[in-house]
């Protein structure tokens, strides 16, 4: 699949953010005060588990490149940016029915904690029209163009996704 010569750009801008204005408003919202039907809290696993599948399917998509392999190097793309999306509508899930969970260590885990989660939601926010502009790049068959942006998304969305596991091991038991 190739996407025909248009400027997307200011689509990439557009959906990068409304995705973080919606994520970013949840967090002002009170949470949902209806039933719900099920325990909410499999969610964050829910989350930690897409974010895994994403790092894997990263991985093996950067090997698949360093060997030339353009199709495999796509299709684990797809698979992240499948992955990735899972992640997104159960994350809004999760935060649009519950408050956000609090982090309950000390000292300086507690530190490392935020430290972390800190990066992660901000490089959370750079990733998004990173990540879609170097796939619209390589669609297009703009390989140079491709590789200036994928040298930095690349880690950037590994990075990431690892670090949202380490969030959720790290709170999962406040949850």
């Amino acid at each position: 699949m190739y996407l025909k010569e248009k400027n997307v750009g200011p689509l990439v801008a557009i959906l990068s953010l409304v995705l973080v204005a919606i994520i970013t408003i949840l967090f002002f919202l009170p949470a949902y005060d209806g039933e719900i039907g099920f325990d909410v809290t499999i969610l964050p696993l829910l989350n930690a588990i897409f974010n895994c599948f994403t790092f894997i399917a990263l991985v093996v998509a950067l090997f698949a490149i360093l060997k030339k392999n353009v199709r495999l190097h796509r299709t684990f793309i797809g698979a992240a940016f499948t992955s990735t999306t899972l992640f997104l509508v159960s994350y809004v899930t999760y935060h649009y029915l519950t408050e956000s969970t609090k982090y309950g260590g000390e000292g300086a885990l507690r530190s490392i904690y935020f430290f972390i989660l800190l990066t992660h939601i901000l490089l959370a926010i750079v990733v998004v029209p990173l990540a879609l502009l170097s796939a619209v790049r390589g669609l297009q068959m703009k390989v140079d163009k491709h590789r200036k942006i994928a040298r930095w998304t690349m880690p950037i969305w590994l990075y990431v996704s690892f670090t949202g596991v380490v969030v959720y091991l790290m709170i999962s038991p406040y949850y």
